[in-house]
């Protein structure tokens, strides 16, 4: 549930007097959204002053733990965290928003409450007289997506606490892609595994496949580690029983987690410092 901001800030007039640049970033699911925010970050002078917020994602912010992790400068809010949001954007020098396609492009002007912003939209090279054309100020051509997918359909699951077994992951990871739990057009995810790392996958319809990403985060090799993560999938007709099912088939038990992260840390220790 998307909680909206409204009429404690319509009054603020220091705030609009001090508003920053704001650049709304919208599009297809899967065409690079998050991709060309993090392409733009390291092009400002001063990464330190500047604020993301993406809507919408519920308690799985998969897009927002990514960022905080390469841009860990950045201030990164989604739902639940509006109000800090507006208390930050005074002091911003650049505030990025990014849409979710799940999103009509109309609640932005809810959400800002009618501040100015320019509209960025990220659309596959195929894609023509969409609903994005008219509303952005900037097309910029993102990933040519397979948008003949209908996504109907959402599953999403947190698995923080939890660790899986990496070759266990990649398998239910390809599952996931060839469409053994229906047809998938998007799916997005993080995951911590035995060695303490904590990677990102991302698979996209009628784009080549790619491996998973270790997310610039510290090893967790204490127990079950705190920090979030958790799996997101679009497209029609999926199994959900199913998707969990597999997906909690490859956690670790207590016993076994203990025991790589010991292996893990006796192989750290061993390494030469360079």
């Amino acid at each position: 549930m998307l909680h909206l901001v409204g009429k404690p800030y319509e009054n603020d007039y220091h705030l609009r007097m001090t508003i920053p640049i704001i650049t709304v970033v919208a599009g297809p699911a899967g065409c690079g959204k998050t991709t060309w925010i993090c392409q733009e970050l390291p092009k400002n002078a001063v990464v330190e002053n500047i604020i993301y917020f993406s809507p919408g994602t519920g308690t799985v912010p998969i897009d927002q733990t990514r960022l905080a992790a390469e841009f860990p400068e950045v201030k990164v809010f989604g739902d639940g965290q509006e109000r800090e949001f507006f208390n930050q954007l005074a002091a911003a020098e650049n505030t990025y928003i990014e849409l979710g396609f799940y999103l009509e492009l109309g609640v932005i002007q809810q959400i800002l409450d009618n501040l100015p912003y320019r509209a960025i939209a990220i659309l596959p090279p195929h894609l023509k007289n969409s609903e994005y054309h008219p509303w952005a100020e900037k097309i910029v051509p993102g990933a040519d997506i397979d948008t003949s997918i209908a996504q109907n359909q959402v599953w999403r699951g947190i698995t923080s606490s939890q660790v899986c077994d990496e070759d266990s992951l990649q398998e239910f990871w390809y599952e996931i892609t060839q469409g053994a739990y229906g047809q998938v057009s998007r799916a997005k995810g993080i995951f911590e595994v035995a060695d303490g790392r904590a990677i990102y996958g991302d698979f996209v319809a009628g784009v080549p496949a790619t491996d998973f990403l270790e997310l610039d985060l510290p090893r967790h090799l204490e127990g079950r580690p705190q920090r979030f993560s958790g799996i997101e999938v679009w497209g029609q007709n999926l199994d959900e029983s199913a998707i969990k099912q597999t997906l909690q088939d490859c956690y670790l038990s207590e016993a076994a987690i203990k025991q790589y992260q010991e292996q893990v840390k006796q192989i750290l220790m061993e390494e030469p410092i360079e």
